[in-house]
């Protein structure tokens, strides 16, 4: 379906490339307006009215989403048409390309941008969380009776008064309720909060005088949808801003406590909330027979949305908050940050690229920023600076920390000439950080590969335009196949001289074992409990198999040794040979001294025969030492047959027959 791009050059104060955009494959352009915001509001509303519209001006859009909504309804009115057909799609082009220094030659950037508004990602899964109202309000009691109040006409408040010296002064108010007890812990989150008790004493309203609380009890349980706490001090859970329904404020600011209670008041009804994560639990390498494997995703993530559950891991999606940097750690590819999904991000970095190249650009710059922050960051600069150089181009993320390694090597691959990860100061970088020094050991020294973090609208410019240029891989590829398929092609096309294997950082998903033959007896106790199948054995001969593409680096092969004879060495080899299997260590089989078939390792029996034959007293004689030198069967054999064999029985009686019968009746 054709797209409408509608332009304007906001009262000429940029340069709108028309020739670049006619040739974008199923969109259309508009003749460039001057003010369709303003005087030109007539135009813009017949535009829209037409349908498939997307409007190049992200400043304004809540004006035309208002006006879209206006048409919309006297279309439907007149026609019976659906108004969701008439809401509009929005691409800036003007702060991301118009507005900079090099605006005049920003024409290619222009047509990769609105390539990507052509095709919108596609929407999240969500599921539904319904809050009923229940609130919890921790904090002193000068200021939690206030917010009580404040929140009583709509919602159910219980506040919970920890210090039992201020009850005297509770105010003799009935709108909200109050019980008093030392709160112990919560968990959840928005609409099913459970917070735990202890001397737990419930108000008795009955009786004249001052207030009576109820007899105190440990152990007391409760639910609530929202929890308000204004006590200042540790929060109660991590990454506190992260947790829906948790709510804090500083007891000393009127400001922060008026806008938390504030916030509190609308948290009623049903909201829909993102499934952000896809897991397969099959391949997750977290723990194999009681053995601790990877364990990446839960050390970094910052709700502590992920658990252990055995061999794999589970995820709470209420708790999740979407950061994704568990998928970008995740060695196996168990866990998928669906926002967007890695195939659908690759696909949409492929286009951006080749539209800047097939509009007449050259090696572009790819800038990779979050929904907030770095939206405003290059606003402002382009309002009040330099804006942002014409090669570079800005493509939009709900959050950047889970743009890992995969991701950035995908963005060389198809043609970028340098990634740059622009941050805000609420980013999670402990996931971040790591995986760009391991994207730049996969990508070469020569590729640029940066994360930026200016302070100032300025600073980003700066940054920008004094980088230095790099160079677009000549023959780009697309990117297709898992995150660790995609890292794989792409280092491989940036490293087409490479002839030994890539070093990398510590804990990288990728790399070599190394066994130490000395100490290694074969026991392929790491071949049994690898997760990746990176790790086996020939059936036929005592060797132990490695195929190097495979092997997660997740540790649980050196965790089983019981030798300790395994190191990982982290490594990118980018030959054929990591492809397939490779025998790292062998030996020479044990032949049966019976009938002459292998059965173990020659050197681990002989090591068994030194140890205890002569020295053990159940293989004091030759013949007991030889039924070590057997195989199963042999061994059972030959101890049925040995004098004194332990599993004979006594010699069994005669079987009786009638005869037997019969003469010992005739006897008589």
């Amino acid at each position: 379906m054709t797209k409408q791009l509608i332009l304007c050059d906001c009262l000429a104060s940029q340069k709108i490339d028309t020739d670049s955009l006619s040739h974008l494959e199923g969109v259309t352009c508009s003749k460039v307006h001057s003010n369709l915001c303003g005087s030109e509001s007539g135009a813009a509303a017949k535009l829209i009215a037409a349908g498939n519209a997307t409007i190049a001006c992200q400043q304004e859009y809540a004006f035309f989403e208002e006006l879209a909504t206006e048409i919309a309804g006297e279309i439907a009115a007149e026609t019976g048409a659906n108004p969701a057909d008439l809401t509009p799609d929005f691409v800036d082009l003007r702060d991301r390309a118009g507005w900079s220094d090099e605006g005049k030659k920003a024409g290619p950037k222009m047509a990769a941008l609105a390539a990507d508004a052509a095709h919108p990602m596609a929407p999240l899964k969500t599921f539904d969380v319904t809050s009923e109202g229940l609130c919890l309000i921790l904090g002193p009691v000068d200021v939690a009776v206030d917010a009580a109040r404040q929140l009583a006409p709509f919602l159910s408040v219980t506040l919970l008064v920890e210090n039992t010296s201020e009850i005297a002064d509770l105010p003799m108010d009935r709108s909200f309720d109050l019980v008093a007890g030392q709160l112990k812990g919560a968990t959840g989150a928005l609409g099913q909060f459970e917070v735990r008790i202890d001397q737990l004493q419930q108000m008795q309203p009955g009786g004249r005088g001052e207030m009576q609380f109820g007899e105190a009890r440990n152990g007391g349980m409760a639910e609530c949808d929202i929890i308000l706490d204004l006590r200042g001090g540790t929060p109660l859970f991590p990454a506190p801003e992260k947790r829906e329904g948790y709510l804090r404020a500083d007891p000393g600011s009127l400001p922060a406590v008026g806008a938390a209670v504030m916030e509190a008041s609308h948290l009623v009804g049903t909201f829909e909330k993102p499934f952000y994560l896809g897991l397969d639990p099959l391949i997750c390498a977290h723990s194999r027979a009681g053995q601790s494997g990877c364990s990446k995703c839960l050390d970094v993530c910052p709700t502590s949305a992920i658990r252990s559950e055995g061999d794999h891991v589970d995820i709470d999606p209420t708790i999740c908050a979407g950061c994704g940097s568990c998928a970008a750690l995740c060695p196996s590819g168990a866990i998928i940050f669906d926002n967007p999904a890695p195939g659908a991000l690759f696909t949409r970095m492929n286009r951006l690229a080749e539209t800047y190249k097939a509009a007449g650009g050259d090696a572009p710059r790819l800038l990779v920023h979050d929904a907030s922050h770095g939206s405003e960051m290059m606003s402002l600069s382009a309002r009040f600076d330099r804006g942002l150089p014409a090669d570079v181009i800005p493509m939009e993320l709900e959050k950047v920390s889970g743009f890992g390694h995969a991701e950035i090597l995908g963005a060389l691959a198809v043609g970028f000439a340098s990634v740059d990860i622009l941050v805000s100061p609420k980013t999670e970088r402990d996931a971040l950080d790591p995986e760009v020094a391991l994207a730049q050991a996969m990508a070469g020294t020569g590729a640029q590969i940066r994360v930026l973090d200016p302070a100032t609208p300025e600073a980003l410019s700066d940054a920008l335009y004094g980088a230095a240029k790099g160079t677009a891989l000549a023959e780009p590829i697309l990117p297709l196949g898992s995150r660790r398929q995609v890292a794989r092609l792409a280092a491989k096309a940036l490293n087409i001289d490479a002839e030994a294997p890539l070093p990398l950082p510590a804990a990288a998903p990728y790399g070599a074992v190394v066994v130490d033959k000395e100490a290694c007896t074969l026991c392929l106790s790491c071949a049994s409990l690898c997760p990746a199948g990176a790790l086996g054995d020939n059936p036929d001969a005592p060797q132990l198999r490695f195929q190097e593409d495979a092997c997660l680096q997740c540790g649980l092969c050196t965790n089983v040794c019981p030798e300790n004879a395994i190191t990982l060495q982290p490594q990118m080899d980018l030959s054929d040979a990591a492809l397939s299997q490779r025998v790292i260590h062998e030996e020479e089989p044990f032949e049966c001294i019976d009938c002459g078939k292998p059965f173990g390792v020659k050197s681990t029996i002989d090591k068994i025969v030194a140890k205890l034959e002569g020295k053990h007293s159940m293989f004091q004689t030759g013949g007991a030492a030889n039924l070590i030198k057997m195989c199963d069967d042999c061994r059972v054999n030959a101890q049925y047959h040995m004098q004194n064999n332990p599993m004979a029985g006594a010699e069994r009686p005669r079987v009786r027959t009638t005869d037997d019968y019969l003469s010992k009746r005739r006897d008589h």
